[in-house]
């Protein structure tokens, strides 16, 4: 029997509403991002306008600054205005028709050319590639049409460091199934010893070891009478394991050779090039320049905060928009009129709404950043990071009265300008600890001192973890030596045995 039957509950949800959901995204996008995002605002919605890019008058009033001329008319408009009638006959091109458009300021586009005008195009730079580079000095060597396919594809292979993480038995198959070119294992690894004596030395490399030696060998090969590079070869060849450890000892150990003849060739390999690629394709790579979205000032004593202009642009509605839904307002032919005005009063509430949130969005950065630096203010004073105190997320969020999450997508992606430097607002985010005296400090304290200690620390004898524990002990932070190790690693500093040097 089936027992099937309607049942009622009563449940709460949030739900946030698509404009909340436009605004959140608004305040998480970094400046220049925002900008493309208010452009495109502006061109999918004619009715928003940047002031500084109109033709107004200075003292014609923008939406947010209503004149007794107008009464806020134009700003605030009712809908018990418009008398819609379904019978009425009216035709809207013939109310919007070319000589009309022609007093509205705003156009949807411009008509400034003449037909004398040079039709000129901006020509695209056509950059040589990594890969180009590399086929341009195969093509100079002498091979077959088959060994020319498969080093050209041996080269599109190599990774961004230049390595080859193909190996040679794939590529026998790759070229057969892809290519419909057959090869064997030896005819693949012939050519690839041409392509490893390509420019920059260590090119094409299956791994870390072969990559050095074949730099090795290169020097060799260029400097034949004035150094001897065996000692290096030897090392990398015979004691790559040893070598990656710093098990210096052993290696001097086993080749009888003296410190001073160990730390010369030692010294002549840590000169090579891990990434061979990288030295090739540095000149083309993309240059990320930060751009704040604060700027922090020190004067007399007391720590100024300013937001970037740009976080703020200067919006309103156009008025031609406005002026359009009053004459639409003040009609007697109210014929058909129904779907351009609830188009222009969408375009406008729009417009409206984007600029609130982009005013909201500028207060609360302000009032984020200027907790941050109230927080903060020993270290903006000074520039010490010892100076930090600890804050997280709450702090700032109960001090200002935002969610976590608002103040969480504020500090991931806004830099400010200090005199001590630019930085992330992640930067000034650090739990604390208790020392000694019963005191909470950063953590971001500690790790300074940890750097410090590692930095002035006998290279021949690097610290333990243990010891290191015991120096930020002796200072007054009791810290256990697991805890010094999580320190260390974010700070990317490799264990004590990796820093040895000779």
């Amino acid at each position: 029997m089936n027992n099937q039957r309607l049942t009622q509950t009563q449940r709460q949800e949030l739900k946030l509403s698509p404009q909340q959901i436009q605004l959140m995204k608004l305040l998480q996008l970094p400046l220049i991002e925002l900008e493309q995002r208010i452009k495109e605002e502006m061109e999918i919605n004619p009715a928003l306008e940047d002031v500084r890019d109109n033709d107004y008058d200075d003292n014609e009033p923008t939406v947010d600054e209503p004149t007794d001329d107008d009464n806020g008319e134009n700003d605030d408009y009712n809908d018990d205005e418009v008398d819609f009638s379904k019978d009425d006959e009216f035709d809207i091109n013939d109310y919007l028709s070319e000589e009309d458009l022609e007093d509205y300021s705003y156009k949807l586009q411009a008509n400034n050319y003449s037909g004398d005008d040079d039709d000129y195009e901006a020509p695209i730079a056509n950059e040589e590639t990594f890969q180009d580079y590399l086929n341009q000095q195969l093509a100079y060597h002498d091979l077959t049409e088959k060994q020319l396919e498969i080093g050209q594809y041996i080269i599109g292979n190599l990774d961004d460091n230049g390595y080859l993480n193909r190996p040679v038995a794939n590529i026998v198959d790759d070229m057969l199934f892809t290519m419909n070119v057959s090869t064997t294992e030896e005819e693949v690894t012939e050519v690839l010893r041409i392509v490893q004596q390509l420019d920059p030395p260590g090119i094409a490399a299956r791994d870390l070891q072969e990559c050095l030696l074949i730099q090795l060998k290169r020097l060799q090969e260029d400097n034949p009478f004035h150094k001897d590079y065996s000692l290096s070869m030897t090392i990398v060849k015979d004691f790559f394991e040893e070598f990656t450890k710093k098990h210096y000892d052993k290696i001097a150990k086993k080749l009888e050779v003296s410190n001073r003849d160990l730390k010369a060739a030692l010294d002549e390999i840590l000169k090579l090039n891990p990434k061979p690629a990288d030295a090739s394709t540095s000149s083309t790579k993309n240059i990320h320049y930060i751009t704040p979205d604060f700027f922090v000032f020190v004067r007399d004593g007391k720590v100024e905060l300013s937001l970037d202009g740009r976080n703020a642009p200067e919006l309103r509605v156009s008025k031609s928009y406005l002026k359009m839904l009053e004459e639409f307002s003040n009609s007697k032919d109210n014929r058909g009129k129904q779907e351009a005005v609830q188009f222009v009063k969408q375009k406008i509430d729009s417009a409206k709404w984007f600029i609130d949130a982009i005013n909201q969005r500028q207060n609360t950065l302000y009032i984020t950043m200027k907790a941050i630096a109230d927080i903060q203010k020993d270290y903006f004073l000074t520039g010490d990071e010892t100076q930090l105190k600890p804050m997280i997320l709450k702090d700032v969020a109960d001090k200002v009265g935002l969610d976590i999450s608002t103040i969480s997508r504020v500090a991931n992606s806004k830099y400010v300008q200090t005199p001590y430097g630019t930085h992330l607002l992640k930067f000034f985010f650090s739990e604390g600890i208790t020392n000694q005296e019963g005191e909470e400090v950063s953590t971001r304290e500690i790790k300074k001192i940890l750097k410090d200690a590692v930095d002035n620390e006998d290279k021949a004898n690097p610290m333990t973890d243990e010891q290191l524990m015991v120096v930020l002990k002796e200072k007054g932070y009791p810290i256990a030596r697991r805890t010094v190790a999580k320190y260390r690693e974010q700070l990317g500093i490799p264990v004590g045995r990796m820093r040895k040097t000779i």
